[in-house]
């Protein structure tokens, strides 16, 4: 059948077929007023596999994430920690790029910065003016929502359902209240960029809008994000967009759950996070990829220390049995290949995935193969873990006899001796785990 993806816009899963030649994806990247947490690694792994699978499969893919480096949050943040508001952007995109190289996902096409769009983002506002869809009022340039006629088609709000909630708040000028910003009139201390209407800078939506059809065309294929911003963030998306060029424009839309904490979503705003710094600490860049992509990218993810272990204990299987062997990687016809291929043609359900994997580790074990082991290492490679190295040289098979001679002497109850193989294989990176009647070892991952 082919791949099929769930699509926010219609409510159901649709077969992919691209507009073009090339797939253009735009995901909606981090506001950097801080350095980045968990949720916001989720919106760069839903990309990442869905940009391997798609060039897997044979597309050509464009592939776009931006940074808002100017919005609200950095302004509030260069107050607080009186400093310039691109020092802090530029900080925290640097420690999000090494994160993403700690876990292996693929770095897009280009990533814009709003700041350096100014023009583009102006030039769309121009044109929304020139069709009625945009008004200026002493600086500020707001969109009017009512003469979208397809406002709400993404987030299936009503005109009236909005308005019941809608407020004009102090000091803003709009001629309704369901209207939003495209620009904003400068305040003293604030950035700004010339513009027709003064000095001011952009609002946060006509940003996304702007970059993406900058660089993907007035119409692309899909376009991924966290589902908190599918109102108003997308919603405001494709009424700026379709506006200001009368065309379609998104296809699919593709929206992750949400990593919370306790319960509560992740959030620099309320302080309520995880950084991913942090993580990585404890935990390598693969354990941190087997943990989200445990769950499908549409399901939230609830985030604990234990969970993590977990996924290292599960990870850790998958090493040890691929530290058996030292054979080259050939190109054969891998096993449960059709499985693996429907599970990610199921609009990418990498837990059915990573239970293929699972399955081919078992058999492995227990009679195993070289087909086994060269499947096991393709389908990791198509779910970009990156391949570790063993933590000692020991060749698996002593370590086997070695284990087999412990085991020996447990069972004489010589624990003094299997205590101290033990300890030593331990400072080989080796983990010993005893069972009732044997061992099994593994090796250390991080």
């Amino acid at each position: 059948m082919g791949l099929r993806l769930y699509n926010t816009l219609t409510r159901r899963l649709e077969e992919f077929k691209p507009l073009r030649d090339v797939v253009g994806i735009y995901t909606c990247g981090v506001t950097v007023q801080g350095p980045p947490h968990l949720g916001h690694i989720r919106a760069a792994m839903t990309r990442d596999i869905l940009v391997r699978w798609l060039k897997y499969l044979g597309y050509k893919v464009r592939s776009i994430e931006n940074f808002t480096d100017v919005d609200d949050k950095i302004i509030k943040k260069q107050e607080e920690l009186n400093t310039d508001w691109r020092i802090i952007a530029q900080q925290n995109i640097n420690i999000y790029l090494d994160v993403c190289r700690n876990l292996n996902i693929l770095a897009p096409d280009h990533y814009p910065r709003a700041s350096q769009h100014i023009t583009e983002i102006i030039s769309l506002i121009e044109r929304l003016m020139e069709k009625g869809f945009a008004y200026q009022k002493n600086g500020d340039v707001y969109y009017r929502v009512r003469k979208f006629p397809n406002y709400g088609k993404l987030s299936k709000k009503s005109i009236d359902e909005l308005q019941a909630g809608a407020r004009i708040e102090i000091g803003e000028l709009k001629e309704d209240p369901l209207d939003f910003a495209l620009w904003k009139s400068a305040k003293p201390g604030e950035p700004f960029w010339l513009s027709p209407w003064g000095k001011g800078r952009p609002g946060w939506h006509i940003e996304c809008s702007a970059m993406s059809m900058h660089y993907l065309g007035e119409s692309f294929d899909i376009h991924t994000g966290g589902d908190d911003l599918v109102f108003p963030h997308h919603e405001n998306e494709i009424a700026q967009s379709e506006g200001a060029s009368g065309k379609e424009f998104v296809r699919f839309w593709l929206h992750h759950g949400m990593v919370k904490l306790t319960g509560e979503k992740m959030s620099k705003s309320t302080g309520h996070y995880f950084l991913i710094e942090d993580i990585l600490k404890d935990f390598s860049g693969n354990v941190v990829r087997l943990f989200l992509m445990k769950t499908h990218y549409r399901t939230p993810i609830d985030f604990s220390r234990e969970r993590l272990e977990e996924a290292k204990l599960a990870f850790m299987r998958i090493k040890t049995y691929l530290d058996r062997h030292n054979e080259e990687v050939k190109d054969i016809e891998p096993l449960m290949w059709e499985e693996f291929r429907d599970a990610l043609d199921d609009d990418l359900n990498t837990p059915r995935a990573l239970a293929v994997i699972f399955e081919l580790v078992n058999r492995g074990y227990q009679n195993d193969s070289l087909e086994i082991f060269f499947s096991i290492k393709k389908y990791l490679s198509i779910l970009g873990f990156k391949e570790e190295k063993r933590t000692t040289d020991v060749s698996p098979k002593l370590v086997e006899i070695i284990v087999d001679v412990r085991n020996q002497l447990r069972k004489k109850k010589d624990y003094e001796l299997s205590d101290g193989i033990r300890k030593k294989l331990n400072e080989l990176g080796i983990i010993i785990d005893d069972t009732k009647d044997s061992s099994i070892y593994r090796w250390e991952v991080k």
